[in-house]
Order: structure tokens, then sequence, then C-alpha cells
């Protein structure tokens, strides 16, 4: 290690203070409060030192800067994409895309939801389906590619509205909401295949593909012998375009894009990301960052990295699996998901057990997670909730920078949680924004 940063220690009162404080929202705590910290692993992964002295040569020019033109090669060269505009983070990428291809009464079907990726699509006029297959709705099935996108749903969607209806289907590699379950090559295949036959585009959701290409790599057959970097070119080989946080897989604190292999779209969005980012070569990002991520990009296709991310996240599984908690299977790629359903039976699920489970464990040891069920699920456009049948809270482990004795930490603080269940209750939401409530709604405990 070449830097360390100090992690700040507190007590159950000063936390319960900072919880109240929050509205019992994780995501409304001061960072200070925190001891180890597990919301996400979106922009709070370590740089690496040739990451940080690709800082130093980063072009701030405001048209045509040289990192611009790093970052596009790079992508070419890694990802397959012929275009590249760059975008502050993933979502910004997720809004170009939705306004450009979407129109009014459009559907678009996906191998589950994720949360900014639907309202973007709601916004400009369409409706998410879901067509992930039924095992990645258990949290005890175990099969290997939960991520799946389940071809006879995808042909009921297409014989219901026509294919006319569908401007893509969106595909995300590690599906998050699911619990980071990859998809496999052959399903992509087969994707393609079909939407091929019918004309309609695959946009890929690819912020931790190179995590999707060591599952691929360690389950499917075929691919054994394969490097990540060939997998993952392969996984975008089958796709029209991305959208990219690169916040996650590409190591990086801010960043993203759209990719394209369409010249006309990509016409479309250079303009688009003026009005919304910046010009189209730098879209939101400084100089300096875009070079970190095209560095970043090419050290996320590391063996040794990727074993030793997902290989960090499988020893925080396992010594949960050990104290009988009750997580999704197989163990994701990004952290662990725990299904605060079976935590917490005795809650019915408009008490926001997983939001209570989040509540508890910061109460307990001061490691923060995040709610991945009702909250997050929202409204329908009709007013009513979603109710997923998926109600996790999700601990996340940010890429190279928590060491094995922070897991244990973790999974022996939630067995403490485990081990009172019985004597939580529910929380009441007494606040909740239009959009996206999970970030800012507030609760109160019953």
């Amino acid at each position: 290690m070449k830097m360390v940063e100090l992690l700040k220690m507190t007590t159950r009162e000063e936390r319960l203070k900072a919880l109240q404080d929050a509205g019992y929202n994780t995501f409304l705590l001061h960072a200070d409060d925190v001891y180890i910290d597990l919301l996400t692993d979106s922009g709070t992964n370590a740089m690496s030192d040739r990451q940080w002295s690709a800082f130093m040569t980063g072009d701030e020019a405001y048209a045509g800067s040289k990192s611009y033109y790093i970052l596009e090669e790079t992508i070419q060269t890694h990802y397959g994409y012929k275009y590249v505009v760059p975008t502050h983070q993933g979502r910004a990428a997720e809004n170009l895309i939705s306004q450009i291809l979407i129109k009014k009464g459009d559907i678009v079907p996906g191998n589950m939801y994720f949360t900014t990726t639907r309202l973007h699509q709601e916004l400009a006029g369409g409706t998410f389906v879901d067509i992930i297959i039924d095992e990645a709705h258990d949290p005890t099935n175990e099969h290997p590619f939960k991520g799946n996108v389940d071809l006879d749903k995808l042909d009921a969607v297409v014989r219901q509205y026509g294919a006319e209806k569908i401007p893509y289907v969106c595909v995300a590699t590690n599906v998050n909401m699911a619990g980071g379950q990859p998809v496999s090559m052959a399903n992509l295949k087969a994707l393609r295949e079909y939407t091929h036959k019918h004309g309609i585009r695959i946009i890929h959701d690819m912020t931790r593909v190179a995590e999707n290409a060591y599952f691929i790599q360690q389950r499917e057959n075929g691919y054994q012998d394969k490097s990540i970097k060939e997998i993952v070119l392969e996984i975008c080989s089958y796709t029209d375009g991305a959208t990219m946080s690169a916040k996650k897989d590409a190591l990086v604190n801010i960043g993203g894009f759209l990719a394209i292999n369409d010249w006309d779209i990509f016409e479309e969005a250079r303009n688009l990301v003026v009005v919304y980012e910046g010009l189209h070569t730098y879209g939101g990002m400084a100089g300096r960052d875009m070079e970190a991520v095209a560095v970043g990009i090419a050290e996320s296709m590391d063996e040794h990295h990727q074993r030793a991310r997902v290989g960090q996240v499988e020893y925080l599984g396992n010594r949960m699996i050990e104290f009988g908690i009750p997580i999704v299977k197989p163990i994701g790629g990004h952290g662990i998901f725990i299904d605060a359903k079976a935590f917490l039976p005795h809650l019915k699920q408009d008490l926001f057990p997983a939001q209570t489970l989040a509540a508890e464990i910061y109460l307990d040891s001061g490691v923060r997670t995040m709610e991945r069920g009702i909250v997050s699920a929202g409204r329908k456009p009709n007013g009513e909730n979603y109710y997923p049948n998926l109600e996790l809270v999700r601990f996340t482990v940010p890429r190279r920078v928590y060491t094995q004795a922070h897991m244990d930490v973790i999974a022996e603080s939630t067995a403490e949680v485990f081990e009172k269940r019985d004597r939580i209750k529910g929380l009441k939401m007494v606040y909740e924004p239009k959009y996206l409530r999970f970030f800012q709604a507030r609760f109160e405990p019953l």
C-alpha cells in the first residue's frame, strides 16, 4: 500500500443520532459517520499509481482534447464499438440513448430493471418490461447465469406489441438488482440471433462487463482458456451500442460514456451531449478523468485483478453463509445481497424490511449498506408501489479498498444483527421525493 485513509469509529449513541438525522436512510448519512462504506461500488474504488500518473497528462483543451482520442482508441480496442460520446457518468449516457431511440408508447424489454435506466426510459415515453429468466427472482436458486434473458418472454413481448414498437433490448452484464448475476455468452449469442431476425437493436449496460467476463471464464464451457480481454470483446460484439458508468469496472471516481456503432445515432448523441454535458470531445469529463478511464479500462481486463476482486466478494459471502445468514446465491460479482424477506420474515414488504435491516446494520457497527427492494423499485405510472420479488440489502464492495479484516467485521456485525432479528421492527416512510425515492426518502421507526 502506498497510501492509507484513516477511518472513523463511532459509538452506538453517535450512530443512533446520525441515523435519526438521516431519516433512517443510509444515503443521507454523512460519510464521516461511516466506518466501512458498502453503499456502492460506483466511484468509490481506489485508483492505481498508473491512473494517478495519467491524471498529470490530462489535456484540458475545451475542444479536440488529446485525452478524448486516447479514450476513444481504448474503447475501440477493448470493447470494439466504433463511436464514443463521453459523459459525466452512466445515467447521462442512459438519458442520451433514451431520448434518441424511444418514442412515446414504445416498449423496452430488459433483463431486470435498474433504477436510473428505467426512469430515463419512462421519461422518454417508454415502458420497461422485465424479460429476465425466472430463476433471477429466486434468491436461493443457484443457476450460474441468473442474468440471462428469457427468449420466450421476449418473443411474447414482440408478438404482443410488434418489433416496430421496441427501439432496443436493454441488456445489463452482471445484473445489479438480481444480486450481481452474470449473463452467459450462449444467451447473448441466442439473443443476437433473435433480435437480428426481428430488426431490433441491443443496447448494452456494460458498467460491470469485465466482471461478467470473469464469470463466463469460470463457469461456461469453452471459455476457460480465453482471456477476460477476449471474452469482453466477444460480449460487446453481440450488441449495437452501450452505456457505461466508468465508476465501476473502469476504476475511476467519475466518468462514463455512450458507445455506439450506428453513425446516425452517434451524430444525434454528439449534438445532444453539447446541450446536457459539454462539447462532444469531453462531454462531462475533465481531460484527466478521460486519461484515468482509459488506463482503468485496461486494468479491468487484468486476470489477477478480477480474481482478487471477485474473490474478496466471495470471501465475504462465504462468511455470511457460515453464520446462516440468507444471501442471494450464487455469490455475485460486486457485492453480497441479503434476502431481507428471509432475514426478517415477520415484516411485511410495506414495512420496508430491507431499509430496516440496512439501518440496523449501520447502528450495530457503522457499516453502511443500502436497500434494493420496494423502496428502490418505486411506483408505477399509476402511483401504485412496485412489489419486487427480491427485497434485498446490498453490501457493495469497492474495488481495491478494503482488507480481509474489514470483511470479517462486516460479516460478524451482520451475524450480531441476525441473532436479534426477531426483535427488529419496521419503518414507515415520512417523506417521499418524486423520482428515485431511495436516494432521499426519509423514514421513522415503528
